[in-house]
């Protein structure tokens, strides 16, 4: 089980270029990457997604990667036949102008054409770096992600615990709730018809229908199942954040029908404390994959 937040850093440093990757993880419902690099590594970018998603599967990924070029990959190319039609035209004015000619370089190098300023655009040289580095950061950050995943999953186990608990103590009261609503259902005709007498039958049809409507039998049934996949769940390796959210939403249904059929002051309890346990199960279900 991971987490959904994590951080993960490596700095290297090449023979030319020094190199710097960060990695910032934090909840979200789907993988989103957020990524601020430097322009001359624009072309690995779905390259670095790809990486970055045999880690994390959810969550949103803020990427950090800075580049230091340490030895300039700038090159400054000289247009000799610009300089020879800047010589001409210079010769031209001053003859035109009548003033005797003096140039100097500067009067060169502010013109535009003269020097030409090209960077190197060869991406692929800093592949093995960039890689190498970004690996050591992922690595970095599925730690800390495994980490605080073993965390909230020994937490996850605490609270469905509790669930399972309360799940026990209703099983063992789901009979005795039905012979509650027997006996208030027949003391209810005591009351209204006394010794007037009463048809027999009818009233053990009515309880057949009471009992069937206020039976939790079914829901602790499912409510069983639906634990039992949990825990299957949390041994999982795979992301499960959002199975177990459905289940949770399941296992609240279980709960809540459970809760507007007993009559138990008991049952009741344990009602809303398994309500509070499945509400902290989703609070942390929130965080992991």
């Amino acid at each position: 089980m991971k987490s959904m937040t994590g951080y993960g850093f490596c700095e290297s440093m090449g023979e030319t270029i020094q190199l710097s990757v960060e990695l910032k993880s934090y909840n979200n419902r789907f993988l989103e990457i957020n990524r601020n690099i430097a322009y001359a590594l624009a072309p690995f970018e779905i390259e670095i997604d790809n990486a970055i998603a045999e880690v994390a599967k959810r969550g949103h990924i803020d990427v950090n990667i800075r580049l230091k070029v340490l030895e300039s990959d700038m090159s400054v190319h000289v247009d000799e036949g610009a300089v020879r039609a800047y010589t001409a035209a210079f010769e031209q004015i001053a003859s035109a102008s009548s003033h005797p000619l003096e140039i100097s370089l500067s009067d060169y190098l502010l013109q535009e054409g003269v020097l030409t300023i090209t960077r190197s655009s060869d991406s692929e040289r800093y592949r093995c770096l960039l890689f190498e580095t970004l690996a050591v950061a992922l690595a970095q950050l599925d730690e800390s992600k495994r980490r605080e995943g073993a965390s909230t999953k020994a937490d996850l186990f605490r609270l469905g615990t509790i669930i399972e608990e309360g799940h026990a103590i209703l099983a063992a009261h789901a009979d005795e709730l039905e012979a509650l609503v027997k006996a208030q259902l027949i003391q209810r005709f005591d009351e209204l018809l006394g010794d007037k007498g009463w048809d027999e039958m009818r009233i053990l049809q009515e309880i057949g229908v009471l009992l069937a409507k206020y039976s939790i039998h079914e829901e602790i049934k499912r409510l069983a199942a639906h634990l039992a996949e949990y825990f299957v769940l949390l041994e999982s390796d795979e992301p499960v954040g959002k199975r177990i959210d459905f289940l949770c939403q399941e296992m609240n249904r279980e709960i809540n029908t459970i809760g507007s059929k007993s009559q138990m002051v008991e049952l009741n309890m344990q009602v809303v404390r398994m309500k509070d346990g499945l509400e902290n199960i989703r609070e942390q279900v929130r965080n992991i994959e």
